[in-house]
């Protein structure tokens, strides 16, 4: 009788021992598993710890016993193959129960021990309060620690998969959740611009992240561990969960030297087949061929190993008579309320291995906009710039994404080409897709990439041109404009395009954007009809601009938690709580939770703006607005993404006030007042809640509440901002005593620092971080803070400032620096522009720690507020 003999259960060996007998009554079938378990549900464990899943016997599909008797097989669980004797086809075990060793003869050996978390050798690695998951085991000791150890905080260190995973489930159990990533995104598998969707969803879940940094060590404080990050930070919780990949458990195959390859996995040809003819390997413990690349790769997802072990089984018993064709990679995963998922190559690994290609981003929905429940839906296509073969796509959103990619991966198995895309004939009707399918509006402008019928720019292109250089039009309405646009667009809106030909130049190169792409494709046909060549429409439009320009990270929210006498855990921030008081009513974004009773306000009409993109719900708002009297409250959802953002703006704007606003599933929830809630009665009964604040020491100095609210709920626009562009000392001189004499006259203040004007708030010390080739060169050419900061006249060869300074202080007026530092300590608030610092390569690090990131909303929520805006 011959014996079978696999190394390892779950998808792979179990998967070929169940087939192997299927096939065949007469072998011997002998399982080696190293845990308790033989097969188990792998990807469901972060939602077991999650509480997801309850129960813990819905975890495993077979046991030991119930395996062994229906498919009549020696499982031998608590075993560890030992070592490979491939001259005489033994394998040696050790029963890791009883510590004893002994042989096992074979006819043929499959190899399928998987894949091990990867640990870092760092300072503090072995501490107990730090975990990864990989089987069973692993879940119930952290399921364990945060029951008797009561977590409130969590660091997972990586954001891929399997960490944001594990991140959702720690957040729904109640507890804080931070994240360290290495990389500039979080799921490093997919692109950048897809990837910057996630960031932004999980700042409103209040998750803190930490890109482009890593972890170097722990350290540990009584039950606390502290984690020590390359950037200087400390990050302290009260467990750790490591997540930064995994490699191929290869120990058993290396100590018989069987062929690895170039990443550690086992060498197998395209019968599964490794280096020995009598063993093969299946799993996440080879190197498989990836059919796009045409090379073999890693590839450690449960799809692929299961039908592995069905070719690999059939292989073993009949001989080599079935190929494996190979994998392309398609791997989904779910991230708060949001589904991200991709298959084949994404454009990072493209431009590794010079794979010329194309690539289409549109914003889509999950159905028709018309039929309620429309979600948002991004999808990104590559494709061959030769022939327009499909060689991969990306996709996420709130609905729909599963279905979508599961099609695109069928076409690129198939070798499809956008052409497909385009006929792609799909079930239609209204709750489940458009008549166009997001998969359709791809494959047409993909096909008119390619057939030059169309040029794009793509966002990480255009934010690096010379804006002089170029005629940048928003062909949006001028609503829209009015709530937020890209700096120097002009408006004019597309169907008005055609009159205003005049205003269009010739000889500049001129880039178009909409709210999406639609309108700027539209706005492009016209252009190029009326003779203009140098024409091109930004991808993705102004809705990827917002999430490109964003800041990605999340960092340092839990820095002032403590957890008060209750056991809650409180924010201890007392100057940002007075801040945020003089801007009564409060909307907290990080809690989503306002200080006043929004409950008291009786809402009169509702709007479902659900499926309709910018500017839909702010339209249809305005609409409802323009038919109700002052005081007025309204409902509004909507699914727009960038909605959450837009009505703020508008409600500054319009004069109007957000009494309430959340989301819950893609689905964003707006409670709005006409009119300003600043102009109710002094003497309305306040509903701020200071239960919090009580807790906290800090905070009993607060005397007379009432009083405190009283005085800051009288309208005010007594205010002042200065753009701060220039580096020049002369001008920079001259704004601070702006600043301060705007300040003394008892205005508020707003200096907004844009481009070359940052380096006056860099910080003196040089801080080291991560520069591209035109950041370092950025660098070179900038002075490094406002001590190094040349004359705009008299220069004199560098030393115009030295006699610059020499005058001032014979004049007895301050040097920039101490005007700095009075203007922050009069209140003077310094913000520096998230686009100029992206271009300019300045991260958050480089400037002085009271310096606040903004963007142009933030500029025109400020200006909007002030009689005074002065441009310096």
């Amino acid at each position: 009788m011959k014996t079978f003999v696999i190394v390892g259960g779950v998808a792979g060996g179990a998967t070929a021992a169940a087939r192997l007998r299927r096939l065949d009554e007469t072998i011997n079938i002998i399982i080696i598993e190293r845990e308790n378990y033989i097969s188990y549900a792998n990807c469901g464990l972060p939602y077991y710890i999650g509480e997801t899943i309850k129960e813990w016997d819905n975890l495993f599909v077979q046991n030991k016993e119930s395996f062994g008797k229906r498919f009549n097989i020696d499982v031998k669980i608590n075993h560890e193959a030992m070592f490979i004797d491939r001259e005489n086809k033994i394998i040696k075990v050790k029963d890791l129960k009883n510590n004893k060793i002994f042989d096992l003869r074979y006819d043929k050996l499959l190899l399928s021990p998987g894949a091990e978390p990867l640990k870092p050798n760092i300072p503090g690695i072995e501490n107990k309060n730090i975990f990864t998951l990989r089987n069973p085991l692993d879940t119930l000791s952290i399921k364990n620690f945060i029951k008797s150890k009561n977590v409130k905080k969590a660091l997972i260190v990586g954001a891929g998969f399997i960490g944001l995973e594990v991140a959702e489930n720690l957040y729904n159990l109640g507890i804080k959740v931070s994240i360290v990533e290495l990389s500039p995104q979080v799921m490093p598998a997919i692109d950048f611009d897809v990837a910057i969707e996630l960031h932004q969803h999980l700042k409103s879940k209040g998750v803190e992240f930490y890109l482009n940094d890593q972890v170097i060590g722990f350290e540990s404080k009584e039950s606390i561990i502290g984690a020590k990050l390359l950037s200087g930070r400390k990050i302290y919780s009260d467990m750790v969960v490591l997540s930064i990949g995994v490699k191929p458990e290869n120990k058993l195959a290396k100590d018989a030297s069987l062929a690895l390859g170039k990443k550690g996995g086992i060498l197998v040809n395209e019968f599964l087949q490794t280096s020995d003819p009598d063993i093969y390997a299946v799993g996440d413990v080879i190197e498989g061929y990836n059919y796009l690349l045409e090379k073999n790769t890693v590839i450690p997802l449960a799809g692929p190993a299961n039908k592995q072990a069905r070719i690999a089984a059939e292989n073993m018993l009949y001989g080599n008579n079935r190929k494996y064709k190979g994998s392309i990679g398609v791997s989904i995963a779910k991230v708060f309320d949001l589904t991200v998922a991709t298959a084949g190559l994404t454009e990072k690994i493209c431009k590794t291995e010079n794979i010329s290609y194309e690539k289409v981003l549109i914003h889509s929905s999950s159905h028709a906009g018309y039929y309620p429940g429309a979600l948002p839906l991004t999808l990104k296509l590559i494709f061959k710039k030769e022939n327009g073969k499909i060689l991969g796509a990306q996709l996420v959103g709130y609905d729909g994404v599963d279905k979508r990619i599961d099609v695109i991966s069928a076409m690129i198995q198939k070798e499809g080409t956008i052409f497909d895309l385009v006929e792609f004939e799909h079930a239609y009707a209204p709750p489940y897709s458009s008549a166009k399918d997001p998969i359709n509006i791809a494959g047409y402008i993909a096909e008119n990439i390619f057939n030059n019928n169309l040029k794009m720019i793509y966002i990480e292109d255009f934010i690096k041109l010379d804006r002089k250089e170029i005629f940048l039009i928003d062909v949006r309405t001028k609503e829209e404009f009015d709530i937020g646009t890209i700096e120097g667009a002009i408006n004019i809106p597309v169907d008005d395009l055609r009159n205003c030909l005049n205003q269009v130049p010739k000889d500049k190169k001129i880039i178009l954007f909409c709210g999406v792409g639609l309108r700027g494709y539209i706005a492009y046909r016209i252009l190029i009809k009326h003779g203009y060549s140098e024409v091109f429409n930004l991808m993705g439009g102004y809705k990827t601009y917002q999430y490109f320009i964003q800041k990605q990270s999340n960092e340092d929210i839990f820095e002032n938690d403590f957890i008060g006498i209750d056991d809650n855990i409180y924010q201890l921030d007392k100057s940002k709580f007075l801040k945020d008081l003089k801007n009564y009513p409060i909307y907290d974004e990080k809690n989503e939770s306002f200080n006043i009773n929004k409950d008291e306000f009786n809402v009169i009409a509702e709007i479902d703006a659900c499926g309709l993109n910018c500017p839909g719900p702010i339209l249809k708002l305005k609409k409802e607005f323009s038919k109700i009297e002052n005081n007025g409250v309204v409902l509004i959802k909507a699914t727009d993404p960038g909605f959450k953002k837009d009505i703020f703006a508008w409600a500054k704007l319009s004069g109007n006030t957000i009494l309430d606003i959340k989301e819950n599933k893609g689905v964003i929830y707006a409670k709005i007042m006409k009119g300003n809630y600043k102009s109710i009665k002094k003497d309305k009964e306040s509903n701020i809640d200071y239960s919090n604040v009580d807790n906290s020491n800090d905070f009993k100095k607060i005397e007379n509440k009432n009083k405190v609210i009283e005085e800051n709920i009288v309208i005010k626009n007594d205010s002042a901002t200065i753009i701060v562009f220039s580096n020049d000392m002369d001008k920079v001189l001259a704004s601070f005593v702006l600043a301060l004499g705007a300040i003394s006259a008892g205005k508020k203040v707003t200096m907004f620092f844009t481009f070359w004007g940052l380096t006056v708030i860099r910080k003196k010390n040089k801080i080291k971080t991560k520069k591209d080739f035109m950041s370092k060169m950025f660098a070179k050419k900038l002075p490094s803070n406002l001590n190094k900061l040349k004359l705009s006249k008299m220069n004199l060869f560098g030393l115009g400032p030295l006699f610059m300074k020499i005058r001032m202080k014979q004049k007895n007026v301050d040097f920039i620096d101490n005007m700095m530092k009075e203007a922050l300590e009069n209140g003077v608030n310094i913000v520096a522009c998230q686009m100029s610092m992206d271009v300019m390569g300045i991260s958050k690090e480089e400037l002085l720690d009271d310096v606040e990131i903004g963007g142009v909303a933030t500029y025109m929520e400020k200006a909007s507020e002030s009689n005074i805006n002065l441009f310096i």
